[in-house]
């Protein structure tokens, strides 16, 4: 017997997942009815993940919904937010129950440590997408923001840049894929505690994921300022230290689909960072300055200055494609 749109709801999204008290009404009515705490601001985010274009249309479905929960949990990061209720809008051609569950399963499996319960959405048939709107709260000025950076503040980043990039293009090559890389662009670790923690202490942040260059040209823009990046110190998995410097580099400046943290401190808050980063689990690194001077900059250690290409990944630019 075929599910129903009211069939496949509440077999698979209804009562599942975290439950949380702050939601007074969730899944099973026309709208959700949560309660966002004192003295807390509500922050959202809204992202939509379509076959083909954000995940290759043979990409696992647990990983595609671990994936449609993960790039909302780095949005909320990058603001220094505590995610909490999430609501799910799935279309896909047509009802296929064994793929229903382990995307169901991917989504769960990220959303039960980070406690985001599921409160509403909607279902439909039509070409494959997932679109997730997320929701937390931060505690009112605290919040991380990409016009925040000003002259002589330290630029950092988290974890490892360009893993993501790498595995795409091995994809698409078709040859073989490094398991690491791959791992990272089907499945990648929101930087949720490490956002948390730098609320109040960092001044711009933004996730990466359209490629460093890009994303930390949206701060400098929104900013009003510049920076010199140093690329020699930009962190580097095994994967990527394995291959040639321009390719790494190219990886590590445009590829995007890292989803690691950007961000920049003020010279008076640099104790408190100092003070915070061993307790993370993630690492951090420090990769350059915000200056008064417009424009992005590479210094190199042979002293040469670049200017480099800002651009990244683009829906609407010819040429970008996933």
């Amino acid at each position: 017997m075929a599910l129903s749109e009211f069939d496949i709801i509440a077999r698979y999204f209804t009562g599942k997942g975290p439950r949380r008290d702050d939601v007074v009404l969730g899944v099973g009515d026309d709208a959700a009815l949560l309660a966002v705490p004192a003295s807390r601001q509500l922050v959202v985010a809204v992202d939509t993940l379509v076959a083909g274009r954000h995940f290759p249309g043979h990409t696992g479905a647990f990983d595609i919904g671990w994936k449609a929960l993960a790039v909302n949990l780095s949005d909320l990061a990058a603001m220094g937010a505590t995610p909490a209720w999430a609501t799910l809008s799935l279309t896909m051609p047509g009802v296929d129950q064994a793929w229903l569950q382990a995307f169901a399963n991917g989504f769960f499996s990220l959303a039960d440590p980070y406690c985001v319960a599921l409160v509403g959405g909607d279902t439909t048939r039509g070409p494959l997408s997932v679109t997730v709107q997320l929701q937390g709260h931060v505690e009112a000025g605290t919040t991380l923001r990409r016009d925040a950076a000003a002259p002589g503040q330290a630029l950092f980043v988290s974890g490892t840049l360009g893993d993501a990039a790498c595995a795409l293009q091995q994809l698409q090559g078709g040859g073989p894929v490094d398991t690491f890389a791959l791992q990272r662009l089907n499945r990648p670790e929101p930087r949720v505690v490490l956002g948390e923690s730098l609320a109040g202490v960092a001044a711009a942040a933004i996730d990466i994921s359209d490629g460093l260059l890009a994303d930390l040209g949206h701060i400098l823009d929104a900013s009003g300022c510049g920076a010199t990046l140093w690329p020699e110190r930009l962190p580097a998995s095994a994967t990527l230290q394995a291959l040639p410097g321009e390719q790494r580099q190219a990886y590590q400046f445009y590829g995007g689909d890292d989803y690691e943290l950007c961000f920049s401190v003020a010279p008076g808050k640099r104790a408190v960072l100092d003070a915070l980063l061993p307790q993370q689990a993630t690492p951090v690194t420090e990769i350059g300055v915000i200056e008064a001077q417009p424009g992005l900059r590479c210094r190199y250690a042979d002293g040469r200055v670049v200017t480099p290409l800002r651009h990244g990944f683009d829906h609407f630019r010819a040429g970008d494609d996933d």
